[in-house]
């Protein structure tokens, strides 16, 4: 098969286009087509800094595809259906295995341009304000980083539970979009004074939640900005800048803070049946995954260049074997 291997960590450059071997498809795991990748931030994360476990290395998340073949303990699935998959590697390549628990069905209704970025994004979204903020009706919820995939989702779950959602993007056109997925105040960090803005959103009451995938200066402008007992949940470090979060603001503003990487937990039935409610959720139109760009896998390279430029646009990049 064909796959976008790396040799040693770098950047872009590093990925190179080759036939690799077929992978083998264990006893719990399903083997699917692959049809769509989901461009992850930790994707990119795993490229810089990660060292390869074997040389080719495959890196990569998310996709979707049709099921070519099922391990000798796997029930529930069959050749032929189409499923959405998720494993700690592998996604940059025509045919990738996954465990059957990091396995679900895409519906009638749904592609698998859309769905294959859902797992990530959407179950991610959810552990930060379901599990760990425990977002409430009334809450004042602060996404940073609100136009890539997991604050797209993170917007509409905040909204669908009540809450009143500020967002940080990088354009006017990306902030137009938030809106009109029930966004009430943006933040454009090209434009504004991003630690000015989110200080005034704030208001005298302060943000009782703050999804934060970016890291660096909005995450230090956020952390001054909490109410008392307020919920920080820290789920990415896109803006690749140190975080400079004061022990003192913590115990002065009497909030918590805490980490998510949803992926650990992807196989409890607990969030496995979330994920699936929420694919199903978006299936009927009542959320959205929007796709920001797509790219052929023989050009990974060029997808992980143009989303570490900054430029990356509204929602997921795919790449398409």
């Amino acid at each position: 098969m064909k796959a976008a291997v790396y040799y040693q960590n770098g950047g872009p450059e590093v990925l190179r286009y080759e036939d690799v071997p077929d992978p083998m498809c264990g006893a719990d795991e399903v083997m699917i087509r692959v049809e769509a990748i989901s461009l992850e931030g930790g994707d990119l994360l795993h490229r810089q800094s990660s060292p390869p476990p074997a040389r080719p290395h495959i890196v990569g998340y998310s996709t979707a595809g049709e099921i070519v073949a099922l391990g000798a303990d796997v029930t529930g699935f069959a050749c032929g259906q189409k499923v959405i998959t998720f494993a700690w590697a592998g996604s940059h390549a025509e045919l990738r295995t996954s465990k059957a628990a990091h396995t679900w069905a895409l519906p009638p209704g749904l592609d698998v341009r859309s769905g294959a970025g859902i797992p990530a994004a959407f179950g991610t979204a959810h552990e930060c304000l379901v599990e760990a903020a425990r977002v409430r009706a009334g809450d004042s919820v602060l996404v940073l980083g609100a136009s890539g995939g997991v604050g797209v989702a993170a917007v509409q779950l905040a909204r669908r539970a009540g809450a009143r959602v500020t967002g940080t993007a990088g354009s006017a056109a990306k902030l137009a979009r938030l809106h009109a997925l029930g966004m009430h105040e943006g933040i454009d960090y090209r434009r504004d004074d991003v630690g000015a803005a989110i200080a005034r959103h704030a208001g005298e009451h302060g943000y009782d939640v703050c999804i934060d995938t970016v890291g660096g200066r909005a995450l230090q402008a956020a952390s001054k900005a909490m109410t008392v007992n307020g919920r920080l949940i820290i789920a990415g470090c896109a803006a690749r800048e140190p975080n400079l979060i004061d022990s003192v603001d913590i115990m002065v503003g009497r909030y918590s803070v805490t980490g998510v990487i949803a992926g650990f937990d992807f196989a409890t039935p607990r969030l496995h049946a979330a994920i699936g409610e929420l694919i199903a959720a978006i299936a009927r139109g009542e959320l959205v995954m929007p796709i920001a760009r797509e790219f052929p896998l023989a050009e990974a390279a060029a997808a992980h260049a143009w989303v570490e430029s900054g430029a990356a646009g509204f929602g997921r990049v795919l790449l398409i074997p």
